[in-house]
């Protein structure tokens, strides 16, 4: 995985290639297989971007509070940008009402849409029975859900991969595998306007 062309990992994180590097070299390092992977990446980071832009910077963005609700009864919250929808059903229990944020994204040329929730505050207190997130109008080619979120000096905690099943549009807890801790849930998918 290592490049044995890559002379130094400078302090400031940079890489130093030596002189003698080509375009050609170049070329052939980014049409490896592993370009899904860096693809991929990008689709995180467009994710990442949505969710610390504040809203007002773009009309394709938007960053909006809700409350979640234990009590065990089957609740729905929904955001949109245009023809674009995220809507997250969940039901938990324990404790009181939590504060998080919703924040979806459209990107510049209408390829990708983003849903990202998640509690500011870290891990939440609440026991999920079940949650679910679709995203209308986009075919999900990225998701990942969280039992806790990076706040406080913390850092994400990815759920296991067999706790929560991704499906064309939508995210859902495994029933009977899903271990009732949710913090954060990323969807990023393809809307159907790349399709045509």
């Amino acid at each position: 995985m290592f490049d044995s062309k890559v002379t130094s990992f400078p302090v400031d994180g940079t890489l130093r290639l030596p002189a003698a590097h080509t375009d050609r070299e170049e070329t052939e390092m980014t049409t490896r297989k592993d370009f899904p992977v860096a693809n991929m990446m990008l689709l995180f980071l467009c994710a990442l971007i949505s969710v610390s832009v504040p809203a007002e910077t773009s009309p394709n963005t938007k960053t909006v509070e809700f409350n979640v609700k234990p009590g065990g009864v089957v609740h729905v919250f929904s955001e949109r940008i245009r023809d674009h929808k995220c809507t997250f059903t969940y039901a938990s229990q324990g404790g009181t009402n939590e504060q998080w944020l919703m924040s979806v994204g459209l990107s510049d040329d209408d390829r990708l849409f983003s849903c990202s929730l998640w509690r500011p505050q870290g891990k939440s207190y609440l026991f999920f029975t079940q949650f679910k997130v679709e995203l209308k109008g986009a075919k999900i080619e990225y998701a990942n859900a969280y039992s806790q979120t990076a706040a406080g000096g913390q850092s994400d905690v990815p759920l296991k991969p067999e706790e929560f099943i991704v499906g064309e549009s939508t995210v859902t807890h495994n029933e009977g595998k899903f271990n009732a801790q949710l913090s954060k849930l990323t969807a990023i998918g393809r809307t159907q306007h790349d399709e045509l």
